[in-house]
């Protein structure tokens, strides 16, 4: 039996991931041009150039057949925070090692690889073998680490939008604040973030006319998401207090004032940056401003390995570097490591099926956090629940938004048909696309979406699609032929007459359905379900506290985001994680904060 069905049987029909589709990197490069050379060998520059994670990374280099002297990116559109580090750094790397097989860079491997392979083809331009260059660095001295004891109110492990969240809440209530992070940039996942932040009640809602989309209805379509196995507490929390998560967003200058429905809710919850950005990127990039102003450190390639416990109380973290072991002394601990998405092995101990799939996961989501709070005796819930998003490009795993069905965008099949609920909850969408011919689906926007949507715009200038003036004229371009050509058309302009009336007969969908499909250019991208969120992890408490084995809080010990279980059950509803990590990373940091100073009061 395939990966695939075993993964539809696994999950109950309901789930189910897509194969990967390896695809080869291309390169080219210009011509090149000759120059002195000190050694007195023919020194040239070229430029060469190779398919990165956002498109077409350009390089330019200057060398001889024994020698590279420089190398300088000249163009590129990685995403700023995760391919963008590898710009920076890499060129030096290879540089001082004299060598193209020096280590990726952690969390930025296609870009990473992109550098290496666009000097690989100036080099074939100036007609040098690179061969000499492909030897690996000698390993250097690595020596013994330094010890080194740091001292804070508030040590949290992982600086993705939880951890950031945390750090900023907890050095605005005076607290003493150090993140560690074992990669090399802040983010993790929520870089990766595409779509929203889900929040209820919230003054942007009342300034558009939205009425329908309150609390108890935000709550209602969580736990329905999540096949009511979500813990309804920590929904009714994170439900309740969204809009002041929100507003609390806006005053550190990162509003989120577009609203729009999203994939297996029946209201209009989903709270996006204006011009449409992919919510992970902004967000980060304002939580890290506000956490430099706030003057927290933050210590990067520095992987937390242990808990340090007094009896039953956290009380801080041993953690390393290249050259320096930490001993981290803390009066309250946040763990905020993000899911476990990147670890097949942790993955495939509660679903072995999983093992083929292509995953939407940064490098460093490995559950390391999960790990060390089990150590220390804490319990974990959900752990098997883990959730395949349906819009993945394959040849990079990049996450197409769901933003763009939000937002009218369909699905449609090899045969030119929509086969399902378009915004049906990810995992029925995800199992209906591996029911279909070849395991995947094409997503439809049209010119509208793209004007309102930066993302869309980005997927159109790094090649993801692909356009025409006619519904006719795309289908021919998505390679549909025959019948299917024809089928895509009636589908189309069947769809629209069902925005029109306001009524899908079809397949019953009933959001994202303001404006239809008729502005041209229309545009397609090749899609199919990819692994995108693990809803299982450590069991907190409305407080953020990391509940034991026995039932009851561990002191000192916090933990929020992808990190911990129980809050999206069985389905994560998109736009939850980012409400998640917001609110309960602002609970992590208010408590956390309070615990150490009460603590410290009575020392």
């Amino acid at each position: 039996m395939s990966w695939k069905k075993e993964l539809v049987r696994a999950l109950c029909g309901v789930c189910a991931a897509a194969m990967l589709l390896t695809g080869c990197q291309s390169a080219s490069s210009t011509a090149a041009s000759p120059a002195a050379s000190a050694s007195g060998a023919t020194q040239q520059v070229a430029t060469g150039s190779a398919k990165g994670i956002e498109g077409d990374v350009v390089v330019e280099v200057t060398a001889d057949e024994t020698t590279l002297y420089d190398i300088v990116v000249v163009e590129q559109n990685e995403t700023e925070g995760i391919g963008s580090v590898a710009v920076e750094k890499l060129p030096g790397m290879i540089l001082e090692a004299q060598s193209l097989k020096v280590d990726s860079i952690a969390g930025c491997t296609v870009t990473s690889d992109a550098i290496k392979n666009a000097v690989r083809a100036a080099l074939e331009t100036m007609g040098i073998d690179p061969a000499p260059f492909e030897v690996a660095p000698a390993a250097g001295e690595t020596g013994e680490r330094t010890a080194e004891t740091l001292d804070c109110d508030v040590v949290i492990v992982g600086a993705g939008g939880a951890g950031l969240t945390a750090a900023a809440q907890a050095a605005e209530k005076g607290a003493k604040v150090i993140v560690v992070e074992k990669m090399p940039i802040v983010g993790g996942n929520s870089l990766k973030a595409t779509g929203g932040m889900n929040a209820a009640d919230t003054a942007y809602q009342e300034a558009l006319g939205i009425t329908d989309s309150g609390v108890e209805e935000f709550i209602e379509d969580t736990m329905n998401g999540g096949h009511q196995i979500n813990d309804l507490e920590l929904v009714t929390t994170m439900a309740e207090n969204s809009a002041e998560a929100v507003d609390w967003l806006t005053s550190i200058g990162a509003p989120l004032p577009k609203v729009e429905a999203t994939g297996g809710t029946t209201h209009k919850y989903l709270h996006e940056p204006e011009d449409g950005s992919a919510v992970g990127s902004y967000l980060v990039a304002k939580l890290s401003e506000q956490v430099e102003k706030l003057g927290v450190q933050v210590l990067l390639e520095t992987e937390a390995t242990e808990i340090l416990m007094d009896g039953d109380t956290a009380v801080g973290i041993l953690a390393q570097s290249a050259d320096t072991e930490y001993t981290i002394n803390a009066g309250a601990v946040i763990l905020a490591t993000g899911g476990f998405g990147a670890n097949y092995d942790m993955m495939t101990q509660y679903n072995e099926s999983l093992a083929g799939a292509v995953t939407t996961n940064h490098a460093g989501a490995t559950g390391d956090g999960i790990t060390m709070g089990v150590a220390v005796g804490a319990d974990t819930v959900d752990m098997e629940q883990i959730q395949l998003h349906p819009t993945v490009y394959q040849e990079t795993g990049l996450l197409v938004s769901e933003s763009v069905r939000s937002m009218g965008g369909i699905l449609v099949n090899s045969s030119g048909k929509r086969f399902c609920n378009d915004l049906a909850t990810r995992d029925a969408v995800s199992a209906a696309e591996l029911e279909q011919e070849g395991s995947y689906a094409y997503i439809i926007f049209d010119q509208r979406i793209v004007d309102d949507l930066a993302s869309c715009q980005k997927y159109i200038q790094n090649g993801l699609t692909v356009q025409a003036d006619t519904y006719e004229g795309l289908a021919e371009a998505m390679g549909l032929t025959g019948d299917a050509v024809t089928n895509f058309v009636e589908t189309m302009e069947k769809w629209n007459a069902s925005v029109a009336a306001g009524v899908d007969e079809e397949f019953g969908r009933n959001n994202g359905m303001d404006e239809d499909l008729s502005t041209a250019p229309y545009y397609a991208i090749k899609i199919a379900p990819g692994i995108h969120h693990t809803m299982g992890g450590l069991k907190i408490n409305t407080e953020a506290q990391v509940i034991s084995t026995e039932g009851q809080p561990i002191a000192g010990l916090y933990a929020a985001g992808e990190t911990t279980g129980g809050v999206h059950g069985g389905n994560r509803i998109g736009g939850n994680a980012v409400c998640d990590f917001v609110v309960f990373g602002r609970i992590a940091g208010n408590n956390a904060a309070a615990y150490a100073a009460e603590a410290d009061a009575a020392a």
